[in-house]
């Protein structure tokens, strides 16, 4: 069509480039950008020419399907007016549906924002763009589900987002960076200098250190702020205990599970094998919608010497969606001596201390557990706007499951007896962990008795 929506009056100097590259043809873009630099405006700008270019369905990402509705269908732009009549004028639309937060175009494309958290339920479809809003927030798992479709419509898609530590969102950017196919920028508030000394000097005042870097300056190094355990991911990294090298041994103790049932139906496994220096976590599996029966086959499937299943204090409750507990459903599969339930502890913070205990003693196979890892990182508390502060407990969103899985597998870990890990067959030229290390660990956490290794 020969409708062009110009630019001119609001479009800020740096982020012409981006609109550039996609009104000349460019497929695909990774921004880092600051808080409050525009993003989602000019992403939505960017969608609104491109439906009209070519016909097709347009999505708006963002990390949970009640963000899509706060962050661009209720939204409203600086200068007071709501951004999807901003974005959409009259003349463009064909039909608006509130309820689905669908648009209709006069040519016939559809635009639509929708929820990351939710996208098993988007494949089938075929997006010609998808824009990942916040993409470091989003589950690594959504974009690689989807990328075949956009492929296959020959489609576009733009990440934009702050930084969330070295995650999924870090690795893309970098690989964009290095390619000649992707337009990147990363833009802290000195390179678009929208926000003046007086705002910056507040903000500052009122929020972390570490967040002030993160949100401001684009810093990936300082956004372990809230983080749980992303610390302990990147000192397992650097000490090499990371890598695809971590294998089952067939020969060695046998496994232990641990689960969540968690966020959105999900679940989340992690796999344990006691070892001479530690912990080997071999394996990690997360989906959601499967009931009980289903996951109990994909587990047999794997073909592990399996020594016992942690299940979460609450699957005597939940159901996956079956009539019958999961605890029973395990149980007659397994044996009810394979089938064990982790302890409620009184406080999170006791679980997610067991967790940073254990993670020195942990080795991760790299590729097997790449979701869980990036869960590990990306999990983190609540970080609270009125109050200027972290909530004591997690945010409740994708990454609780893997870390919450971790947790539980932890609690249970610590609590295992000399001889059970030394049992494990030591590899040559491999030195044990320290057992003196870890009970003076455990004998450091004021009233954390359990913590320690009898």
């Amino acid at each position: 069509m020969n409708i062009d929506i110009g630019t001119e009056g609001w479009a800020r100097p740096y982020q012409s480039g981006l609109i550039e590259f996609f009104r000349d043809g460019g497929k695909q873009a990774c921004e880092i950008w600051h808080r409050k630099a525009g993003k989602d405006r000019v992403a939505t700008f960017i969608e609104v020419a491109l439906a009209l270019r070519t016909p097709g369905l347009y999505w708006h990402a963002l990390p949970k399907y009640e963000d899509a509705r706060k962050v661009i269908w209720d939204a409203i732009t600086p200068d007071g007016k709501r951004l999807i009549d901003w974005a959409f004028p009259r003349q463009i639309v064909a039909k608006r549906l509130d309820h689905e937060m669908k648009i209709e175009l006069v040519n016939g494309s559809i635009w639509q924002p929708v929820g990351a958290d939710n996208y098993d339920n988007l494949v089938g479809a075929f997006p010609r763009h998808i824009t990942w809003s916040e993409y470091a927030l989003m589950h690594p798992n959504a974009r690689q589900f989807l990328r075949p479709a956009l492929a296959l419509n020959n489609g576009t898609e733009l990440v934009i987002t702050t930084p969330r530590g070295y995650n999924h969102a870090h690795e893309l950017y970098l690989h964009a960076k290095g390619s000649p196919q992707w337009h990147t920028s990363l833009l802290t508030v000195e390179n678009t200098g929208i926000l003046s000394e007086e705002i910056l000097a507040e903000e500052r005042k009122t929020m972390p250190d570490e967040l002030f870097r993160q949100e401001y300056y684009c810093d990936f190094s300082a956004a372990n702020v809230g983080s749980i355990l992303g610390r302990y991911v990147e000192q397992a990294e650097k000490s090499d205990r990371i890598s695809d090298a971590v294998e089952w041994d067939e020969e060695g103790a046998p496994i232990e599970i641990s689960s969540d049932i968690g966020f959105r139906d999900t679940a989340a496994w992690w796999f344990w094998q006691p070892r001479y220096d530690g912990f080997g976590l071999f394996d990690y599996d997360e989906d959601n919608g499967l009931d009980a029966g289903e996951w109990i086959k994909r587990i047999v499937d794997k073909g592990y010497k399996i020594g016992k299943i942690w299940l979460p204090h609450d699957a005597v409750n939940k159901t996956f969606g079956y009539r019958r507990s999961p605890v029973e459903q395990f149980q007659k599969q397994f044996g009810w001596e394979k089938i064990g339930i982790v302890p409620r502890v009184n406080q999170t913070q006791d679980r997610i201390n067991a967790a940073r205990l254990l993670m020195p003693l942990c080795h991760f196979h790299k590729t097997r557990c790449a979701v869980g890892l990036s869960a590990l990182r990306s999990w983190a508390y609540a970080y609270d706007e009125n109050r200027r502060a972290y909530s004591r407990n997690p945010l409740h969103d994708w990454a609780s499951n893997g870390g919450d899985a971790f947790s539980y597998g932890a609690q249970i870990m610590q609590e295992r007896k000399r001889p059970e890990i030394k049992a494990a067959r030591k590899p040559k030229g491999l030195k044990p962990f320290s057992y003196d290390w870890l009970i003076q660990q455990g004998e450091n956490q004021p009233g954390r008795s359990t913590y320690r290794i009898e």
